[in-house]
Parts: C-alpha cells; structure tokens; sequence
C-alpha cells in the first residue's frame, strides 16, 4: 500500500541528516569517507538494500532501476535523496517536523552503542553530529548534548537549556529511550 503525504515527509525528516549526507556526497560536497561510515551502520541494522542503493547513487546510478528491491521507506529515503540531489533547496530539513518518538529510538540505539564500545556506532554519532551543527538551531544543541549523554548524563532540564520547543521535545523523548535502554 503506496504511503501517504504526511508519512512520506515525516520519513524524509526523521531521515534529513543522512539524506542531506549522502545527497552532498553524490555532488561531491561530502566525503565518501563519511558516508561509507553511515552505510556500514546501516547494514549492521539491517538496511543492506538501502544501503546497495545509496551505493548505487555514489556510482552515479539514477534512473528507475536504483529502486528496485527497496520497501516504502527505503524508496522514500531514496527518492529524497534523488531529488536533493537535483534540487539542493528541497532537501528535508533536519531541524524541521520530524516526530520526536520516530527518531529518539534510532538515536537513542545509536547513543547506547557507542557507550557500550561499537566504534561504528560511536563514528556514526560524530558524522550526524556534524551534520546537525551544521543545519544549527536546536539541532546544533543536541549536536552538543552527544558527549554528555555517552557520558551518561540524563538530566533532561539540563541538556536542553536554550532548545525551543521542538528540539526539548526530541531531547525529552531521546532521554526516555536512553533510559529504557539503560536499564535493560
């Protein structure tokens, strides 16, 4: 059942950071180095057709065919992807809409990973991070929480001094995937 609109768009946020990655790698604006990182990851989670297709991408691979064996997410990350390249100005935002509780879960993983010792994880981190603080705003300041939550710092008032509303809310929802994580 194809997704609709609203679906489409919060998988395009929750997704922005490595969207907008891969997209500046294909015009030659991010190192492959940095995507590579992120695809390794991805395949460790279980995205290894995402992550053949966004190879494909780095190939120079961009018609129908880059689609092929993907589900309605993956197709959506790479159409997204497909377009930034294209159209740079309609890359989804990090810092947009994104439903906190779809994208504390993957984060908060991630986080929990690299406190556990997975290099590619902790790698994975620094590459989002940087990403973030590029896009700025509440991003840049989560950005900036990184190394005190693998530090295990989870005092959500704390970290999220000078976040608005949108960037307390995902901090807020990262903090109670950590904790659930932490005590498993």
């Amino acid at each position: 059942m194809p997704l609709d609109p609203d679906t489409r768009r919060q998988i395009a946020a929750t997704h922005a950071v490595f969207i907008r990655t891969v997209a500046g790698a294909c015009r030659g604006q991010v190192p492959a180095g940095e995507v590579e990182a992120l695809l390794a990851h991805a395949e460790e989670a279980g995205w290894q057709r995402l992550a053949a297709a966004v190879r494909g991408l780095l190939a120079g691979r961009r018609g129908p065919a880059v689609l092929e064996g993907l589900d309605e997410e993956d197709r959506v990350i790479v159409g997204a992807i497909l377009e930034g390249i294209e159209h740079p100005e309609r890359l989804p935002d990090p810092a947009g809409a994104a439903d906190p509780t779809q994208a504390a879960p993957g984060l908060a993983q991630m986080i929990h990973a690299a406190r556990g010792g997975d290099a590619q994880a902790l790698q994975m981190l620094g590459h989002m991070g940087e990403q973030m603080t590029r896009a700025g705003g509440d991003m840049a300041r989560l950005a900036g929480c990184f190394h005190a939550l693998l530090q295990g710092e989870r005092d959500a008032d704390r970290l999220a001094r000078g976040m608005g509303p949108r960037g307390r809310s995902l901090l807020l929802s990262l903090v109670e995937a950590l904790g659930r994580l932490d005590t498993h």
